[in-house]
């Protein structure tokens, strides 16, 4: 894939990680000469011709034999570069993924559910988008994985979306975001965002105690200083905001994308969070440089999360 490959030889170049690329070796390095690209300092490896692949089939089953699966079904499932690739993380032989400029986010989450599963303490992956704009980074959570969730989902989402932020060096100030401002508005889900906005402080007493997290907001009072004086002026989170915990992923999605369009800001992610082990998706439409920053985003929650270790 021309875009995966251009990538690989910007990457090599600046050091920034070892690489991997799962596919054929005669295919991926014809394309790369006809490209003229040099990637010859990446491994090249075919899941079905990898000296690993019966250990990795068998792993595979024996993590899933309470599902069914036989070790023939199992050899099926390693066949796929987003299996071969997440049993890869999970048996310690990569330290993250990177797939999705040609599957689709289902097709290459699924392995990681399944298997890598969850870290301790957190029970939802979940995702965020760095909003890169001219004078400021924000975060923005969940704008890609969890549909409809439950108060206490969003308020896992704010918890894992703060750390996140920390991890790249964002101070969190987190926002939990409603179409009402502190007690102006009822509804069903207002409530729902005042609740999770409860469970997320109290859980953070206990564990990251100076981590400042406030709700129901707008996003203008949120955001901007002179709206927050005269909605929220107690607040400390109103107008300071860096993170925003959107309350479904309709409004998140939508969000994003329009902040994105609208204001040229480069929206990178979506960056997955609350997994064992990094694994991150790409757009079917992603850019070469989309696909960079992606990489080093994973190298940055591997090397966090060995430090955590």
């Amino acid at each position: 894939e021309e875009r995966i490959l251009r990538a690989t030889e910007i990457l090599l170049r600046r050091g920034v990680a070892d690489i991997t690329l799962l596919g054929e070796e005669g295919r991926i390095g014809a394309k790369a000469d006809e490209l003229g690209l040099q990637i010859e300092e990446a491994r090249i490896v075919s899941p079905t011709a990898s000296g690993r692949f019966e250990e990795y089939a068998l792993a595979y089953r024996e993590a899933r034999k309470h599902k069914g699966i036989t070790v023939e079904q199992a050899r099926d499932f390693m066949g796929d570069v987003n299996y071969f690739g997440t049993m890869m993380i999970h048996r310690g032989h990569a330290d993250g993924m990177v797939s999705g400029s040609v599957h689709s986010t289902a097709a290459t989450i699924r392995p990681a559910f399944e298997f890598i599963k969850t870290r301790p303490g957190c029970s939802l992956v979940s995702s965020v988008f760095f909003m890169c704009l001219a004078d400021r980074v924000l975060v923005y959570g969940d704008c890609a994985i969890n549909p409809e969730p439950t108060a206490e989902q969003l308020a896992g989402i704010a918890l894992s979306s703060a750390a996140t932020a920390a991890t790249f060096g964002v101070e969190p100030v987190v926002a939990m975001l409603s179409y009402s401002t502190g007690k102006s508005g009822k509804g069903e889900e207002v409530e729902k965002v005042r609740e999770a906005t409860g469970i997320a402080v109290e859980r953070a007493a206990e564990s990251w105690p100076d981590l400042k997290i406030d709700g129901p907001l707008q996003y203008d009072a949120a955001v901007d200083p002179a709206v927050a004086r005269t909605k929220m002026p107690d607040s400390e989170v109103a107008g300071r905001a860096t993170v925003f915990i959107f309350p479904d992923l309709n409004t998140g999605n939508n969000t994003y994308k329009a902040v994105q369009r609208s204001s040229g800001a480069v929206a990178v992610g979506p960056v997955l969070q609350g997994l064992n082990r990094p694994v991150n998706d790409l757009s079917r439409g992603c850019t070469v440089p989309d696909i960079t920053n992606t990489v080093v985003i994973t190298a940055i929650q591997s090397q966090a999360g060995r430090d955590e270790a």
